[in-house]
């Protein structure tokens, strides 16, 4: 009997076990620094010399990141008593180890500058060139973090005076209408309606989110409101490869459905109509996320959420059509031309006594444009919805990673700009490790064959 010789897949995992000064390399090797250091670099080559290592400042904020050193003062202090690691992180012999004033003013300067997002961006690209990342379907969730900020909290509001019972007077109710007026008069992007962003550039988009901290709500899985002090992250993730696409960080309190078109935007604008499923939570069951969809010829899966709304007469829970006795239809195709959903007779139709009677049709056909959230493709309740939304595990994954191993629930630094700093940071350096593992990975399969 032969033996076949299973070929063990390297991970993050292993990476992270890897020696220290293999780990780097294998790290820095999948990564060019040369964006962030053009930011410190002269101008002009008159005056005196830089005094500071800038592009081991570099690294060494990377390797912080990875070895889950908490703070800057920590890794000044470690920088100072370990000359291994300072030379791991690129330091010479004759270089003076940087203050934490000097990384703080190398942080304020990056965090002004947009180099981490162009970044992430050249580097997804590039796992698309190299064949690592070839999947189609998409996985997009939010997940909240706390910031270093303290709340301020609110002013005590004057008590109002008792409203006048009564209608307004003419002269009141002109008053009245100005303030309404003044009120919706220029309200920024993001307080809009959703549907506006439909219509709204991918630029400005990216640009107006709010990033200072705010209070945020959620429910828990006990129904409970939990209450944090921060950002959110909102994540498109590849459920195969497991990426990070695209990413956004914004204020703690803004709904999840309105990061949701940036990013579907922003996704369209990468992969160039490679992502063909995107998948959500129940919460992003809104009108508009579908209408962005069907724009980039993209299909989602979202659980139908109920919102006030009465019985619909004539379907099941899964908006199948049901016959005079109740009996839900069987999905049977769709027509991507006309785009139709087709369902046939149910199974107990074969022992019905109205199977004759004129009441029963024999097929249904119903287009998706009758009500997009309701008539979905692939269609609710069949096994490839549920296969489907089973891959939405993927991005909750990545979600524990960014916590549990990159420090993303680590804010150090106050202020909006510099939490979506070393929230860039975070996510840039998540997939750097995702290249990395996947070039060993190729580099193992190729010396297996070769063997």
């Amino acid at each position: 009997m032969t033996i076949v010789k299973q070929i063990s897949l390297f991970d993050i995992h292993q990476l992270l076990e890897m020696e220290s000064s293999h780990r780097y390399e294998a790290i820095f090797s999948a990564i060019d620094i040369q964006p962030i250091f053009q930011l410190f670099s002269k101008k002009t080559l008159k005056g005196a010399p830089r005094e500071l290592n800038y592009g081991a400042m570099i690294q060494s904020l990377i390797i912080r990141i990875v070895e889950r050193i908490p703070t800057i003062k920590d890794l000044v202090k470690r920088l100072v008593h370990d000359p291994l690691f300072r030379f791991d992180c690129g330091f010479l012999v004759s270089d003076v180890v940087p203050s934490e004033s000097s990384y703080s003013r190398m942080i304020q300067v990056i965090s002004e500058s947009d180099v981490l997002d162009k970044m992430n961006d050249t580097l997804i690209k590039t796992a698309m060139l190299e064949g690592f990342l070839n999947d189609e379907h998409v996985a997009i969730d939010a997940s909240h973090f706390e910031a270093r900020d303290a709340f301020t909290p609110s002013e005590k509001k004057a008590p109002k005076t008792p409203k006048k019972r009564g209608r307004k007077t003419k002269a009141e109710r002109a008053v009245w209408l100005a303030e309404q007026v003044e009120k919706k008069g220029n309200p920024s992007t993001y307080e809009k309606e959703l549907k506006e962003q439909l219509d709204i550039p991918l630029e400005t988009l990216w640009k107006d989110v709010p990033i200072e901290p705010k209070w945020g709500v959620k429910k828990n899985s006990k129904g409970k409101n939990t209450f944090w002090f921060g950002y959110k992250a909102h994540l498109a993730v590849s459920t195969k490869s497991q990426y990070i696409i695209t990413r956004l960080m914004s204020s703690g309190n803004l709904s999840d459905c309105k990061a949701a078109i940036p990013l579907l935007k922003k996704l369209h604008h990468l992969g160039n109509g490679q992502f063909t499923i995107a998948i959500f939570d129940a919460g992003y069951d809104v009108e508009p996320i579908y209408r962005q969809a069907v724009s980039q010829s993209m299909r989602v899966v979202i659980p139908y959420n109920v919102r006030r709304e009465g019985e619909y007469i004539g379907f099941d829970e899964h908006f199948r059509p049901t016959c005079v006795r109740e009996h839900s239809y069987q999905y049977d195709s769709f027509d991507a031309k006309y785009n139709t959903l087709k369902f046939t007779r149910p199974k107990e139709c074969a022992t019905c006594p109205l199977r004759e009677d004129t009441l029963c049709q024999k097929v249904f056909k119903i287009k998706c444009d009758i009500d997009i959230r309701k008539f979905t493709y692939p269609a609710r309740g069949t096994e490839r919805w549920k296969q489907l939304y089973q891959e939405r595990t993927a991005v909750e994954r990545v979600n524990a990673y960014l916590k549990e191993y990159f420090q993303l629930n680590n804010v150090r630094h106050r202020t909006g700009k510099k939490a979506k700093m070393h929230f860039n940071l975070v996510t840039l350096i998540y997939n750097t490790c995702k290249l990395a593992v996947d070039r060993i990975n190729a580099l193992l399969q190729q010396q297996n064959q070769v063997a």
